[in-house]
């Protein structure tokens, strides 16, 4: 098994020719100091009770004052104004997104392994490739440092994001963030099929089915008492990639999802893959 995440974050060099995502990194690594205060106030006001009262009596004014000043720290806000053609574009992706939020199950691939030997095939449900997934979820608002005045398609799995602004596309790990263009990423949407050890989500065709241990012929292998049928699901995958090493692999338990939003997102207007 190999990992398939691509470069990490700090490994890429941003594309955007302004200072966001520099804004961004220095949001996410602001120090919240009205929690280190309140912290303070309550560890203080009871050692010291019942003097402690007055103690929290004057710190709460100042945890207040604190956290909306660390809130605002740790913010970007992002304005867009687009014109019509911008505008329908990026409305169509946000309506499209549905089909991945309104979706039963996301996962993102995080890595694979090909099934290179007779044993390996048959011990593996007659698979050619292993894949170890773990849980996405889709959403509209955008990474946690940013506050816009539109909705921001996006994914996150584990601490890591991926989000489709109208100018860029914007990468997160934890608290730090890169971009790259629209003109830089190879975006692709296909069906694919799976064999599901887990249950098969409800919104996913069932097009087929195999052996947990199966034989050269397709067929049960009678040595392992506990074999039991293993669904083959009909999925969609998400992928882009760049050049500079950007690997996300998204794969929808919708089959028709990850096709038709990777068509929209493709139909960008050439001001927006600059």
């Amino acid at each position: 098994m190999e990992d398939v995440t691509g470069a990490t974050v700090s490994e890429i060099i941003p594309s955007g020719r302004d200072d966001v995502v520099e804004q961004l990194n220095a949001a996410g690594s602001a120090f919240r100091w009205g929690l280190l205060t309140l912290i303070v106030a309550l560890i203080l006001g009871a050692a010291t009770l019942p003097w402690g009262l007055i103690v929290w009596l004057v710190a709460a004014p100042l945890c207040i004052w604190l956290f909306l000043r660390d809130a605002a720290k740790r913010k970007v806000v992002l304005f867009y104004d687009l014109n019509d053609l911008s505008a329908a574009w990026y409305n169509s992706i946000v309506d499209r997104w549905s089909w991945f939020t309104g979706s039963q199950r996301l996962w993102r691939t995080v890595s694979s392994g090909a099934v290179t030997t007779l044993n390996q095939h048959k011990r593996n449900a007659g698979a050619s490739a292993l894949i170890r997934r773990i849980p996405a979820i889709a959403g509209l608002n955008g990474p946690p440092h940013l506050a816009s005045n539109i909705a921001v398609p996006g994914f996150t799995a584990g601490k890591d994001g991926i989000y489709f602004l109208p100018d860029r596309i914007l990468l997160r790990d934890g608290k730090r963030y890169t971009d790259i263009s629209y003109r830089q990423a190879q975006l692709m949407g296909v069906q694919t099929r799976f064999i599901e050890d887990e249950a098969v989500p409800r919104d996913s065709l069932v097009v087929g089915e195999t052996w947990r241990y199966v034989n050269k012929n397709g067929g049960p292998d009678r040595r392992f008492s506990n074999n039991r049928k293993l669904p083959i699901a009909l999925y969609s995958e998400l992928r882009v990639t760049s050049v500079h090493g950007v690997d996300w692999r998204l794969q929808c338990s919708r089959s028709d999802a990850a096709p038709a939003v990777t068509a929209t997102l493709d139909s960008a207007p050439l001001a927006e893959l600059a």
